[in-house]
């Protein structure tokens, strides 16, 4: 090639330049994993420790060849949501009848299809035999039993778990203002939507699929507890009871009527229970350092059965009412247990289980015939007539870091209960067979 060819070939190339070579997955794969990351919160929510630097590049290519998967699934996924975009969701077989309390229409991103989550079995994790079934974390104070379904509050969700897999069966979007857990009223789940102010607003869902389909307002009289604590509950007459300012109100949740208004002797209600025969309501009223008890009389025109204090432990809450007195809550951050007070005689009152520390949540639960005390400590089934243990195991420590097991129910026959083990960055749900003590028989 003599001067001019390579002038032209010069001038040429400038005119028409390479085009650009293509980068592969395999590429981007290795430059991902690499090249130093940031910091991620863990799953339980503690702050994520300081890097040293980057990752060492001995793993680079193992880690790249996982990343290539990565990359390839999450380019089939795009491709599937952009197929997905442009079709038109299939007709739906029908929908939930609504509630004429201000009935909602859900649309479908409220909720999702069964299946959403994978099981996860076989994890042994604690006493009774104690299995790891889901892995999602959930709230301490949530799970419930009703109907062969389990129910809980996950993260900014209310989700519909199938106890036989552990599954999700349904969801719907939903973070709770306090601590409550859902409350099961024939077919529908009702919750505490908002609570401040002079109102509260509680929604219902279709038990099933999630759906909302109700919407009840209810008028405070004054301002609603600063600190409250299980202020939704339900009677035996499928009527639902609030705390709401200086009264505990009744609402018929089919028409969302307020049936009567219940005004409390002294205070603001902070936590609401009923007994299971319906004739007795106990209305806490709680501060920063007190609680006091108020027991009602509903079978003889509301008049007072009894008012007691509980001056040590500080505020109380999560009251739940049985055929022998109710049981509650006391003490927050470092130390919390639960107690039950006879016919609700707080200076008669009973330390039941060993309690919960470092945060960590104790509370009572009602489920197949006897009440359920978990922690941190202990895990105990008591008689609902009288308070005493019918059985009690110890709750493990992972390296001497505490374990929790909370709210435990009963679907089938087996008890559920959720779990957190800060040590090993591991939650969820576990499935538990307790001694026949537990059944309820007895009780």
């Amino acid at each position: 090639m003599n001067n001019e060819e390579r002038r032209l070939t010069d001038i040429l190339h400038r005119i028409t330049p390479e085009p650009p070579r293509p980068v592969t997955v395999e590429q981007v794969a290795y430059r991902l994993v690499s090249e130093p990351r940031l910091g991620r919160q863990t799953r339980l929510g503690r702050e994520p420790r300081p890097r040293r630097g980057g990752l060492s590049r001995a793993f680079a290519p193992a880690l790249a060849a996982a990343a290539v998967i990565i990359i390839a699934g999450a380019s089939a996924g795009l491709a599937v949501l952009a197929n997905s975009h442009h079709t038109p969701p299939a007709a739906s077989g029908g929908t939930p009848a609504s509630s004429s309390v201000s009935s909602v229409s859900s649309s479908p991103s409220q909720t999702s299809p069964p299946g959403t989550t994978t099981p996860v079995t076989g994890s042994a994790v604690g006493p009774w035999d104690a299995q790891l079934i889901n892995h999602q974390t959930f709230n301490q104070l949530s799970l419930v039993s009703a109907d062969g379904s389990l129910y809980a509050y996950g993260n900014g969700t209310l989700d519909r778990i199938d106890p036989a897999t552990g599954a999700i069966a349904a969801t719907a979007r939903y973070s709770p203002p306090l601590p409550n857990p859902p409350v099961i009223v024939g077919n529908t789940v009702w919750v505490v939507w908002s609570y401040g102010g002079g109102n509260v607003v509680l929604h219902g869902y279709d038990a099933q699929t999630l759906a909302q389909t109700a919407s009840v307002l209810v008028p405070a009289t004054g301002p609603v507890s600063t600190v409250g604590d299980g202020v939704l509950t339900s009677g035996p007459n499928g009527h639902l009871y609030v705390a709401a300012g200086v009264t505990v109100v009744e609402v018929d949740p089919a028409t969302g009527q307020i049936i009567q208004r219940i005004y409390l002797t002294a205070g603001t209600a902070s936590s609401v229970a009923v007994s299971p025969d319906g004739g007795t309501l106990y209305a806490g009223v709680g501060s920063s350092a007190s609680f006091k008890l108020l027991v009602y009389n509903l079978a003889a025109n509301n008049t007072v059965a009894g008012s007691s204090s509980l001056t040590s432990g500080g505020a109380g809450g999560d009251l739940v009412a049985t055929s022998g007195g109710v049981w509650g809550t006391t003490g927050s951050g470092m130390s919390e247990w639960t107690w039950f007070a006879p016919h609700g005689d707080l200076s008669r009152a009973v330390r039941v289980g060993g309690g919960a520390g470092g945060g960590l949540v104790s509370a009572p639960s009602y489920s197949g015939g006897v009440v359920w005390v978990g922690g941190s400590r202990t895990l105990t089934c008591a008689s609902p007539a009288n308070g005493q243990a019918l059985a009690s195991v110890s709750v493990p420590a992972d390296h001497g870091v505490a374990e929790l097991f909370t709210s435990p129910v009963v679907a089938g026959d087996h008890a559920y209960s959720l779990y957190v083990n800060n040590q090993a960055q591991r939650s969820g749900l576990v499935r538990m067979t307790p001694p026949a003590a537990c059944s309820g028989l007895s009780s």
